[in-house]
């Protein structure tokens, strides 16, 4: 099969796929607005988005909530693209990641359904592995989120005005 028959966007080269991925959410304590981000690269992929990761001012906007539906998004959108194979999920949220590798148990009832809907999607690829770095090693992924809820909240104020 030569190059031009390959549909753009499907993975053909070896190799995993490396996800970062973060949520910010202002006020931190939650119940105001909550934003994703995520950039991944490998496997012949290299996409990032951004974006709401709830209801603006709903008891769902939350910081942790937000670094679940970055996750989640990242995974949505490599099974829409039919890739299968090997991925790491790359956060500065221990929480998330402690939980999805079973280290903490899932005691807030409202992350119950985000670590289900995670876990279910991480099944789906072979492996799917949760790793912690520091902030500082979670840049791109930072500034997505952040660059989400600035324009949220910018949009907000201008429907005010």
């Amino acid at each position: 099969m030569d190059d031009r028959q390959i549909p753009r966007g499907v993975a053909t080269l070896g190799g995993r796929v490396r996800v970062h991925f973060d949520g910010a959410c202002e006020p931190a304590r939650g119940g105001g607005i909550a934003t994703f981000g995520y950039h991944l690269e490998g496997g012949g992929f290299l996409h990032e988005d951004c974006g709401l990761a709830a209801a603006p001012f709903s008891p769902n906007a939350t910081n942790n909530v937000a670094e679940y539906v970055a996750a989640i998004r990242a995974l949505e959108w490599l099974v829409g693209r039919g890739y299968e194979g090997e991925v790491e999920l790359v956060g500065d949220s221990q929480l998330v990641v402690r939980q999805m590798n079973g280290e903490y148990e899932v005691r807030a009832e409202h992350l119950k359904a985000y670590h289900e809907h995670l876990a279910r999607l991480a099944s789906r690829f072979h492996p799917a592995t949760f790793a912690w770095v520091p902030r500082e090693e979670n840049t791109r992924a930072d500034a997505l989120s952040k660059q989400a809820l600035a324009e949220t909240m910018s949009e907000l104020r201008g429907r005010r005005d």
